[in-house]
């Protein structure tokens, strides 16, 4: 796998995070039925492990995610989350971050697989915000295509070996047609009906 470039991603889901109100925190997401706030604590972590994991610098616990809570949020966070994103994004720029072996989630493995993960991490993340918030994810944006991509393919390995779910990662898949989009056959390997939205028939 070479390095792809995960700033396209990352810029969107930064730019989700600008517009959340502060009313909005305690909505519901498609993600395993945590919070927005929560979900925002999620990416905050995410970022500082696989930014770490890409330099290959060993953190306490070994980047383990821990339970999403809001109430770390602090007052900064529309700020100190988008940068800790683009902080993530030119870290997987560099190709040696892709080389060797890593730890992220508290696990070894092979670098081009964390950095595979970070960019499903990020692309899916920034769709459940999107659908939570009530807004458009930009999936059929040129620029996403290879970050898509990668995180798929990813994704699909993963779920060859786990067909019926991997826990801490993903719920089973849910069925997309064939000729969906890329985005949506991503968000179906993950556990994720590409049609949620708050309280809809998706939901």
């Amino acid at each position: 796998m070479t390095a792809a470039d995960l700033l396209p991603a990352t810029d969107v889901l930064a730019a989700l995070i600008g517009q959340v109100r502060d009313d909005q925190l305690t909505a519901p997401t498609p993600c395993g039925g945590i919070t927005i706030g929560e979900l925002l604590d999620h990416v905050d972590s995410l970022c500082v492990a696989f930014t770490a994991a890409a330099a290959k610098t060993p953190l306490d616990g070994g980047g383990r995610a821990p339970v999403p809570d809001a109430s770390r949020l602090g007052g900064d966070w529309r700020h100190r989350i988008p940068a800790r994103l683009d902080e993530l994004a030119r870290a997987w720029r560099q190709a040696s971050a892709w080389t060797g072996t890593t730890e992220a989630g508290g696990i070894r493995l092979p670098a081009e697989a964390a950095g595979a993960a970070a960019f499903d991490e990020v692309i899916v993340h920034g769709w459940d915000l999107a659908v939570a918030t009530g807004r458009p994810y930009p999936g059929s944006d040129p620029a996403l295509a290879e970050p898509v991509a990668t995180a798929y393919r990813w994704v699909g390995s993963v779920v060859e070996q786990s067909p019926e779910g991997s826990p801490g990662l993903f719920g089973p898949p849910v069925p997309v047609p064939g000729d969906a989009s890329p985005l949506d056959r991503l968000l179906g390997l993950t556990g994720r009906d590409p049609h949620w939205r708050p309280g809809g028939s998706g939901s």
